[in-house]
């Protein structure tokens, strides 16, 4: 590393580095919602190996339900380059893996710029939080139970 300003050469090796064997997923789209990049950490979250997923619609990672609501949002972020999701705000949605569970994911997005300032796609960077989110909703109906046995009738 040099001092001030780093080479493109050893911005290439940190973002090679950070890209890689993330245990987050990282997956960029294209302006169309084609799969471009999928690294390691969204073959495990997803169970879509990388040469199964490039190439492919996000829907392989959307649930049926969530799909209109997702392109009305990308197609959004596509026509104005801005989303409130790449300014550090966590976006929880359900997500589909290839065996067909849905999971629960929290990302953050990262809109992609060309040289000309035109939207080229996007990426995101995302985290399975199924365990979390199911043991949230257990105590929650356990609070409940708690509270309809102990609160008064009337």
């Amino acid at each position: 590393m040099s001092d001030g300003e780093w080479s493109a050469t050893e911005l290439d090796r940190v973002g090679r580095a950070l890209l890689g064997p993330a245990s987050d997923a990282i997956v960029v789209a294209d302006r169309d919602g084609l799969i471009r990049f999928w690294n390691p950490g969204a073959e495990r979250i997803f169970g879509f190996p990388a040469a199964e997923a490039l190439g492919q619609s996000l829907d392989i990672i959307i649930p049926e339900p969530q799909r209109a609501r997702h392109w009305a949002g990308f197609q959004r972020v596509m026509e104005t380059g801005e989303s409130r999701y790449g300014a550090g705000e966590l976006l929880a949605v359900p997500g589909l893996r290839g065996d067909g569970d849905r999971i629960s994911l929290e990302f953050t997005i990262v809109p992609l710029h060309a040289p000309d300032g035109q939207m080229e796609g996007m990426a995101a960077i995302l985290r399975d939080v199924t365990r979390r989110f199911e043991e949230v909703r257990a105590l929650r109906r356990e609070l409940a139970e708690i509270r309809k046995r102990t609160d008064p009738p009337g």
